[in-house]
C-alpha cells in the first residue's frame, strides 16, 4: 500500500509539473509576443519620428550658418594662399620653383608659354568685346535672352559644345580653322554672359578688379612654387565640380530660404570660389608641363589654345 501510495504522489506530482510547465510555456511565449510587439512598434515610431525630424530639420527657415561657414572657408583658403605665396616667393622651399626653371628654358618652350597666354588674353578681350558690344542693344538681349530654365541650360549647351569643337579642330600656325572656332567660342561666351552688364558698373569694376587681383595671386603662387606641386590635384578638383555642379542643380528645387537650399548655395559660391582658385594653380602649372613636354619632332604642332 505505501508503495502504492507513493506511486500515485509521484504521477500526481508528474502531472502537477506539466501542467504548472505548460502554463509557464505559455505565459512566457505571450511575454515574448508582447515584446516583440512592443519593440516593433517603437522601432517605427523611431523611425516616423526621425523622419519627421530629418524633414523639419531640411524645411526649417535658413540661420545663416551655411554662410558663415562657407565665409569661413574662403578666409582660410585665402590664408592658405598668402601663406604659401610667401613660403615659395622667399625661395623657403628646397625645391626649385617654376620661377627658377624658366631661366633655363629652351627657346621653343618660352614660345608656346607666351603663345599660350596671348591667346588667353586675346579670348578674355574678344569675350568682353562682345558682351559689351550686345549690352549696348537691350532689345536685342530682351528678345534672344533665355526667360526659362531650360533656354539657360540650353545655352551653356551651346558654350560647352563650342568648346568641344574648337578643341576636337587640329591646330596649325597663322590664321586658320582653329583659330576661327576659338573666336567664334569666345564671342558664344561673351553672349553668354552678356545679361551680367546690367548689374551695374560699379560692380562690375569690382568683380574685375577681384578676379585680376585673385588670379594674379594664384598666377604668382604657381609660377613659385615647384613646376609639379599642383599637378596631383586634379582628381579631387574633378570630385570637387560635381559637387558644386549637383549642388548648382539642386539650388533649382529647394529654396535658398530653407536650411538646405541655403547649404546648397553656399557649397556652390563659397566652394564654387575656391575650387576654382584650384583650378587656376592646377591649370597653370598643367600650362607650363605641356610647353616643357610636348616633344620637338611631334607630327602635331604644340597647341597653345587647347593648353
Amino acid at each position: 500500500m505505501a508503495a502504492l501510495f507513493h506511486a500515485r504522489r509521484v504521477a500526481l506530482s508528474l502531472v502537477q509539473n506539466n501542467c504548472h510547465s505548460s502554463h509557464y510555456k505559455r505565459q512566457f511565449s505571450t511575454q515574448i509576443r508582447n515584446y516583440a510587439n512592443q519593440t516593433r512598434l517603437a522601432t517605427k515610431r523611431m523611425a516616423e519620428q526621425k523622419g519627421q525630424t530629418l524633414k523639419e530639420t531640411l524645411s526649417k527657415p535658413a540661420d545663416g550658418t551655411a554662410h558663415v561657414v562657407g565665409r569661413s572657408l574662403v578666409a582660410g583658403a585665402a590664408a592658405a594662399g598668402i601663406g604659401a605665396l610667401c613660403y615659395y616667393g622667399l625661395g623657403l622651399s628646397n625645391e626649385v620653383g617654376t620661377f627658377e626653371r624658366a631661366a633655363m628654358w629652351p627657346d621653343y618652350v618660352r614660345t608656346r608659354v607666351r603663345s599660350t597666354y596671348q591667346y588667353f588674353a586675346m579670348g578674355i578681350a574678344t569675350t568682353s568685346a562682345v558682351a559689351y558690344g550686345l549690352s549696348r542693344n537691350k532689345m536685342l538681349v530682351a528678345k534672344y535672352m533665355p526667360k526659362s530654365w531650360v533656354g539657360i541650360i540650353a545655352s551653356t549647351c551651346v558654350v560647352l559644345a563650342s568648346g568641344v569643337v574648337t578643341m576636337a579642330v587640329p591646330y596649325s600656325e597663322g590664321i586658320g580653322l582653329k583659330q576661327l572656332t576659338w573666336l567664334g567660342h569666345s564671342s558664344v561666351i561673351g553672349a553668354f554672359l552678356t545679361p551680367m552688364c546690367f548689374m551695374g558698373g560699379p560692380l562690375l569694376i569690382k568683380a574685375a578688379w577681384y578676379t585680376a587681383g585673385v588670379v594674379g595671386g594664384l598666377s604668382c603662387i604657381a609660377a613659385c612654387a615647384p613646376s609639379d606641386k599642383f599637378l596631383y590635384m586634379g582628381g579631387p578638383l574633378a570630385m570637387g565640380l560635381g559637387v558644386v555642379l549637383i549642388s548648382s542643380l539642386g539650388g533649382l528645387f529647394f529654396p535658398v530660404t530653407t536650411a538646405l537650399g541655403s547649404g546648397l548655395y553656399a557649397i556652390s559660391t563659397y566652394g564654387g570660389v575656391v575650387l576654382f582658385s584650384g583650378f587656376m594653380l592646377y591649370d597653370t602649372q598643367l600650362i607650363v608641363a605641356k610647353a616643357e613636354r610636348h616633344p620637338i619632332a611631334s607630327p602635331q604642332p604644340f597647341d597653345p589654345i587647347n593648353a
